[in-house]
């Protein structure tokens, strides 16, 4: 099939794609013509501190630059003094020029950590709103009805609630959606939230008599928590700006649940590697292993390999200090996995299985700091790694 490979890169860790053989279409007209794509991702300066979540859709945007195309980011300058309405129970404040000039400078900062300055265009609505006549807004309106957006679960919501619903929040994915007229854009990117904005803006884009662009809409990445959409209010948050030591700290503090997650969304592992991974966790590896690459990954990305394994040094060296005796006794083996029953019990840390599989399933083994639950666990060794059985009993692993 043409183009099923551009279709596979960007499909991938992809929530939804409207509608997918459009997408296709888009990449067949491209390489007729000769001409990029041009791929749109909106930003409201509301502050400059970017997360890996935010991320999230810039790593696609990444994608297609390394496809030939054209990423295309849009600074709203005037919707920035609405405040996104989108999964919002109130209203907030405007911001002032200055506040949104230097916050769009720091983030774009940040967005070139991971898009390609040469193949990114940075364009700031004003361009194109402050020169609209309230006649030009006007007809703008009139291409949508009141019941469209009432229809919308967050203006409904806080209308049903009683809640205040400013008039110029409703203009938000109207304003939105002019964008992508503004720009010619072909693509859209954006988290599954943005679905209603986005397809505002093909609608819009159709009353112009332009193509209509396609919705690429990308999962939102969970917080460190492992509960809550990631954000710096909550705490739970691994921001780009953060040294690798705290990247790759943040990224061990999560629960075992998120590792598939971030593997999908917050690196760039290909599709074949993540089968494997997801098949070593439902085996019984080691949450810890995994979780080590995953922080490996996700520092590296950022700051490069040295400073990813510079950041692994001193995480372990600290967990060492903090947790682990200093004399320890050692287990050498020359097997490379090791069923954790068998490992407790052969290296004398419980008198039998029967001891082991109690201490396990009461929370009481961990290896290098990592809790493992299941008495069906197969362990990856690794030389050096600390198995842990209660409160006082230690031993080190040793690969012969």
């Amino acid at each position: 099939m043409a183009f099923e490979h551009e279709l596979k890169i960007i499909s991938r860790g992809v929530e939804e794609i409207i509608p997918l053989a459009e997408l296709k279409d888009k990449f067949a007209s491209s390489a007729k013509l000769g001409r990029p794509l041009r791929i749109k991702y909106g930003i409201d300066p509301t502050g400059y501190d970017v997360h890996i979540g935010h991320l999230v859709p810039i790593r696609k945007m990444r994608e297609f630059q390394d496809l030939g195309h054209t990423g295309v980011i849009i600074i709203g300058d005037f919707t920035a003094q609405i405040g996104d309405p989108t999964g919002r129970d109130e209203s907030r404040p405007p911001l002032t020029f200055d506040q949104i000039k230097y916050n769009s400078e720091k983030y774009m900062e940040q967005l070139y950590t991971v898009l390609k300055p040469e193949q990114t265009e940075v364009r700031y609505q004003s361009e194109w709103f402050g020169k609209m006549s309230m006649s030009d807004v006007l007809k703008m309106m009139g291409k949508f009805t009141l019941a469209q957006f009432m229809a919308h679960d967050t203006f409904r919501n806080r209308y049903e609630q009683g809640l205040s619903l400013g008039m110029h929040e409703i203009m938000y994915p109207i304003l939105q959606g002019y964008d992508s007229v503004a720009i010619a854009s072909d693509v859209e990117l954006g988290a599954t939230e943005q679905k209603f904005n986005i397809l505002c803006g093909r609608d819009m884009q159709r009353y112009f008599g332009m193509e209509q662009q396609i919705a690429v809409l990308s999962p939102i990445l969970l917080g460190t928590d492992g509960v809550n959409k990631m954000g710096k209010s909550l705490n739970n948050y691994i921001a780009v700006f953060d040294p690798p030591n705290e990247k790759f700290g943040k990224v061990m503090s999560i629960p075992d649940s998120l590792i598939m997650n971030y593997f999908c969304y917050a690196t760039t592992t290909a599709a074949e590697d993540l089968e494997t991974i997801k098949a070593e966790l439902a085996s019984g590896t080691n949450p810890m292993i995994l979780k080590k690459r995953l922080a490996r990954d996700i520092v590296s990305l950022y700051h490069g390999n040295q400073a990813a394994v510079e950041a692994q040094e001193a995480f372990e060296k600290l967990f060492s200090n903090k947790e682990i005796p200093e004399d320890i006794p050692e287990f050498s083996t020359s097997e490379s996995s090791y069923k954790l029953v068998k490992l407790l019990t052969d290296s004398g840390l419980c008198a039998g299985s029967g001891e082991a599989k109690r201490l396990i399933q009461g929370g009481g083994v961990s290896i290098d700091g990592e809790k493992v639950t299941s008495i069906d666990a197969m362990l990856e060794l690794a030389d050096g790694s600390v198995l842990r059985a209660g409160k006082r009993k230690f031993i080190k692993i040793r690969k012969i």
